[in-house]
């Protein structure tokens, strides 16, 4: 009997230290300068690797490939800072490595992205994971691996031309002795604050390095920053960060993507309250039977989730993993004010059954969705609870 407490409490234990890892991540501070370290670098010897689980996210239905590779996976996340630089070292699994063949942002490869929030004093009003939303800005830092492209050099003579057809632009060197190879990663950043409003970053000023290395079977993705610039302050003891990993598939032409909830960051050493990871990792109040049964009553006719299959295909957002990314707080809005963040979806369409979005007096985009402001305080906190549990 003992020994059977004993393994009991071990594995309670476990579990209470995985949950932990998954809602925190603890930055080291190291002596020197983090600004440009790479996956190699001898100073990720200072911090343990933690586990963070990332989600699929499948607000719109899958296709073949995403079915077959849809799943959680464990991340391992090591974070080191020098006192003005941070330095965020990501690790995972992928039995094959696939490039992309051509400088496309919407194409399909290996990569991985970083999201962090603007302002994130009030850690109840975050914005949505992926894009952001209205008036709840982020930036996206995203690095995916090319193949080796060229420069020109000397006199040789670069010509490009379009594919009219694909409108596939392609180009070749006319003296390709002359020809030297460039970076094999393509780093971009953005800004956006939800649907309809995410634009790439031009600055050529901010000073982000990213770096990818494949071997063994494993992705190594590095990103260094400083703690205060332009476009964000995390200079603040904690804050929140989100993780995003790309499985390319160029023979099936498909990508899976995972995605983290908001995790709170500590930096070690700073002055920190830790308000925020209490927030992130507050469990929601409600009762999730009776959030389930509210669920099949008033969404299942609509929404795919769990083992509710009833409604038709693309009728509204793939539910069945929106707690592993979603927080609370964004849960309860979307089910009293639909219309406060709107996701990518489907348009509406004279040739299309289903549309996600109607069109207003006004010329803006409203959802489709009705409000469910009439449900009682208690029902809404069991609906926000069910839904957390879908992960």
């Amino acid at each position: 009997m003992l020994k059977i407490l004993l393994k009991t409490a071990l594995l309670c234990g476990l579990l209470l230290s995985h949950i932990f890892s998954q809602v925190t991540i603890n930055a080291i501070k190291v002596p020197g300068n983090t600004s440009d370290i790479g996956p190699t670098s001898k100073a990720w010897l200072s911090a343990r690797y933690q586990n963070i689980l990332l989600y699929p996210q499948i607000t719109i239905e899958l296709d073949e490939i995403n079915k077959q590779n849809m799943g959680v996976t464990k991340v391992k996340v090591k974070a080191i800072y020098d006192g003005k630089n941070i330095s965020i070292l990501l690790k995972w699994r992928d039995n094959s490595k696939s490039p992309e063949e051509k400088i496309d942002p919407i194409s399909y490869a290996d990569g991985y992205a970083i999201q962090l929030p603007i302002q994130f004093d009030d850690a109840k009003k975050l914005p949505y994971i992926g894009m952001g939303s209205k008036g709840r800005t982020v930036i996206v830092m995203y690095n995916k691996v090319t193949l080796p492209r060229c420069e020109q050099v000397g006199n040789s003579e670069f010509v490009e031309y379009v594919d009219e057809s694909s409108q596939q632009i392609f180009g070749f060197f006319l003296e390709n002795r002359h020809e030297k190879p460039q970076s094999s990663e393509l780093q971009r950043i953005y800004i956006g604050q939800g649907y309809r409003n995410f634009r790439e970053v031009q600055d050529k000023n901010i000073d982000v390095k990213m770096h990818m290395l494949y071997k063994k079977g494993f992705w190594r993705g590095t990103i260094s920053m400083p703690l205060k610039s332009k476009y964000l302050n995390i200079d603040k003891g904690e804050f929140p960060i989100s993780f995003a990993i790309w499985y390319g598939d160029k023979k099936n032409r498909g990508a899976s993507k995972i995605i983290s909830p908001w995790i709170g960051v500590n930096l070690e050493g700073k002055d920190s309250k830790n308000k925020l990871v209490r927030e992130l990792s507050e469990e929601a109040k409600g009762d999730v039977r009776n959030g389930e049964r509210l669920a099949k009553e008033n969404c299942a006719a609509c929404h795919i989730y769990a083992n509710q299959k009833n409604a038709p295909k693309f009728m509204a957002p793939n539910l069945s993993n929106i707690g592993g990314y979603s927080t609370k707080e964004y849960l309860k809005e979307s089910i009293i004010n639909p219309n406060a963040i709107l996701v990518p979806g489907y348009e509406k369409d004279e040739n299309r059954i289903f549309s996600w979005y109607d069109i207003d007096e006004k010329g803006d985009r409203v959802s489709a969705m009705p409000s469910y402001d009439w449900l009682d305080e208690k029902s809404i906190e069991d609906l926000v609870a069910f839904f957390m549990s879908q992960k």
